[in-house]
């Protein structure tokens, strides 16, 4: 069974699963001077109000008595890791009954009360929920999800494809629950390859054994197939160990090479939001830059930016009207962050720059949702990297630095624009 699953990556040789919130109140830190030119400490958005959402012990029939603990506790971390509510669990089982107590829920403070109850259904299940509202005393959106068997490798994901739900029944706006981590991992041999994890830390599987460098993971849309580069031995050799870019069907398991058209090394490919288009970086050889090539026709390679300096990781705006990428056209060994039309053109500079204190600034990453592309960077030769956040349409003039301590790299957003997974 497969069920609708939202992806984030996270690339670099080394990952520590850190998945943080860019939403809520102040830090201390945001006291302290400003270490980077132009940067506000703190968090991307002010503090809102979190609404206490009440979860009523589940409920089991027809078989699936057993599992329907289980199933209450994933949706309560899952919505308790959203930080959208204050979440009252743990709660007495006399507290389940045919009829809903609004007055009762009322005066223990829950805004909000969500009960649930696991049906059995063939092999599997049959999450059926329920959304109370406690304000109006009604109930606000009633939903059956599938649920495999809790011996299966998609239960878990089922579970929070219902709890993402929850988050778009009371904001209408995506959940990140259902979402896995694609990332670079090395190895004790050296070697580097792909793997995948649950946005909650769990399932953690192996995606490659190529035994060689494999980097930069990127999904399509759909979240049917991951883009990297790797420095495998493809079988010609014309190509054998220089970095090339492959794409893996997960569905199928089929992997399939993009055409090395061009002199070069190949690196940072990235779907364009209409899933058809790749884009990617080429450096060295006659022309380096950014290039564009349509998967679904397998041809067609356009070429975007590029000069004799080098142009990489490009990320696109939801829309796909534009494309944030790093480059040291300034000609010093400190990369910048430039943003420029998805069909090519002249770039502006989003990172903050100043002449002399250049600062060290890559890796970028658009929001699915915003305006927001969040980056890595820092200001002086030996100083620690810390996770930023620039406001596009401001033109990268409102910029915020949401980490600031230890060393923080490779940001990547989560589906709902709110959370940044990143390498620590």
């Amino acid at each position: 069974m497969r069920h609708p699953v939202r992806h984030l990556l996270v690339t670099g040789p080394i990952v520590a699963g850190l998945l943080v919130t860019v939403l809520g109140g102040g830090h201390a830190a945001a006291q302290q001077l400003d270490s980077i030119p132009g940067v506000t400490l703190g968090l991307l958005y002010e503090a809102e109000f979190q609404p206490a959402l009440a979860i009523q012990p589940f409920s089991g029939r027809l078989g699936g008595e057993s599992a329907a603990f289980e199933v209450q506790g994933i949706m309560a971390g899952d919505l308790r890791n959203s930080d959208r509510f204050q979440i009252i669990d743990s709660l007495p089982r006399t507290l389940v009954g045919e009829r809903v107590d609004y007055q009762l829920w009322d005066q223990l403070g829950a805004v909000w009360l969500l009960s649930g109850v696991l049906e059995g259904a063939g092999d599997g299940f049959v999450l059926v929920l329920e959304l109370h509202d406690i304000v109006y005393g009604e109930v606000h959106s009633r939903g059956r999800f599938p649920v495999p068997d809790d011996l299966s490798d998609d239960f878990r994901m089922a579970v929070h494809v219902a709890s993402d739900a929850i988050i778009e029944w009371i904001y209408q706006e995506p959940g990140m629950a259902a979402s896995r981590i694609a990332f670079s991992r090395r190895l004790g041999d050296g070697s580097q390859e792909l793997y995948l994890i649950d946005s909650d830390g769990e399932n953690f599987r192996r995606l490659t054994d190529f035994g060689d460098l494999t980097v930069s993971p990127s999904w399509s849309p759909d979240g049917t197939r991951i883009a990297y580069t790797s420095w495998k031995s493809s079988g010609s050799s014309e190509t054998s160990g220089l970095p090339r870019i492959y794409e893996l069907n997960l569905e199928t398991g089929e992997e399939r090479s993009l055409p090395a058209n061009r002199e070069g090394d190949y690196f940072t490919p990235t779907y364009s939001p209409n899933g058809r288009d790749l884009t990617f970086a080429v450096t060295g050889g006659n022309r380096s830059g950014i290039f564009r090539y349509d998967w679904e026709r397998n041809c067609c390679l356009t070429h975007l930016s590029g000069g004799r300096w080098d142009d990489i990781s490009p990320t696109y705006s939801p829309d796909g009207q534009w494309v944030a990428f790093n480059s040291n056209r300034l000609g010093t060994r400190y990369p910048q962050i430039y943003v420029m039309s998805a069909e090519g053109g002249e770039a502006d500079l989003l990172s903050p720059y100043l002449h002399g204190q250049e600062g060290y600034y890559t890796s970028p990453d658009w929001s699915p949702v915003a305006d927001h592309v969040a980056f890595h960077g820092r200001v002086s030769r030996r100083g620690s990297y810390q996770i930023l956040v620039s406001d596009v349409s401001d033109q990268g003039r409102r910029l915020r630095q949401l980490t600031w301590e230890g060393n923080n790299e490779d940001p990547s957003w989560a589906p709902d624009g709110r959370h940044l997974v990143f390498v620590g």
